[in-house]
């Protein structure tokens, strides 16, 4: 293993903020995984620690494929992390939101400028990602539907679901779709928590990534096959947002298995205690996406439900 300075960010007030990238294997650029460029993302972090603990053992008992290299970059955006913050400094940017960067931009913007260009020539890319709500996801592989996507390469992470999505124009300035327009394939890892660990499907997403890096000759790794991938398109689930904000009052979690009228949420009135709205289940099918928080405002999405999978 060797660790690399992948950028170094200069700070007139405190020491210089460093990028640290882990290398395994020496070759062909096979696999770059990316973790946290947002300071909630405390999930991805521990995900990405424990694949350099466990792809340091697998290099020690000569595990990595022969001409192969993968770097593992833990964390971006460390000073928000270091401070409690979703966003970079005080201009509270999104460094997911700055690709592919600008050697003489903004401070995101420059940051996001020397990290893709320590990573954009790997032929794989895996992102460790947030969604911009908070809430539990299904875990899950996405992609974008820029023309380079390939879901049977999504696949073998072995993972519950594929879910492409139609670019917007703000998507255009993410990781994931400049990796694909420099022809990486490039794909985002969704696990169901974000600001704190979950053991269970943090072990889940360690285990997709070694499946798939396996599977493409990478690494020599003995692990169970996984989920048979269903590929959903991100414009087929049902959204349900809430009328009313107020108190949320959850009852179905991220996988739960609902029908038709099924009870989702109930919105509490902060001030008279009386409940507002009633949230309820438009179609059967499983929650993709469940609203965590205590709080929620009007037109929030609560829920995404993916239709059930049968005639």
């Amino acid at each position: 293993m060797f660790i690399d300075e992948i950028y170094r960010a200069q700070a007139p007030y405190r020491e210089p903020m460093t990028v640290k990238g882990y290398r395994f294997g020496k070759g062909e650029k096979a696999a770059c995984i990316l973790g946290p460029m947002r300071g909630n993302e405390i999930q991805q972090l521990y995900i990405c620690s424990q694949l350099v603990r466990v792809l340091k053992e697998l290099e020690g008992n000569g595990c990595i494929s022969s001409g192969k290299e993968i770097l593992v970059v833990p964390v971006v955006n460390s000073y928000a992390m270091n401070v409690g913050k979703r966003f970079w400094g005080v201009e509270n940017m999104d460094i997911n939101r700055s690709f592919p960067g600008a050697s003489g931009g903004e401070t995101a913007a420059r940051i996001a400028a020397g990290v893709f260009g320590r990573i954009k020539d790997y032929s794989y890319g895996i992102q460790l990602a947030s969604f911009y709500m908070a809430g539990e996801f299904v875990p899950h592989v996405r992609m974008m539907e820029t023309g380079y996507q390939n879901t049977s390469l999504a696949n073998l992470f072995g993972l519950p679901y594929v879910v492409v999505r139609k670019p917007r124009p703000i998507d255009t300035k993410t990781l994931n779709y400049n990796w694909q327009d420099e022809m990486t394939a490039a794909f985002s890892l969704y696990t169901n928590q974000n600001t704190r660990v979950d053991e269970a499907s943090a072990e889940q997403a360690v285990a997709a990534v070694l499946r798939f890096l396996t599977r493409m000759g990478i690494i020599r790794y003995e692990s169970h096959s996984g989920y048979i991938s269903h590929v959903i398109v991100e414009e087929d689930l049902s959204d349900i947002h809430a009328a009313s904000g107020g108190i949320f009052r959850g009852f179905a979690r991220a996988g739960t298995d609902v029908r038709y009228g099924y009870k989702l949420a109930e919105i509490i009135d902060p001030y008279e205690g009386n409940v507002k709205e009633t949230l309820v289940a438009p179609t059967d099918g499983i929650v993709f996406f469940a609203h965590t928080e205590d709080l929620i405002t009007e037109n929030d999405m609560a829920y995404r439900l993916i239709h059930r999978l049968h005639a």
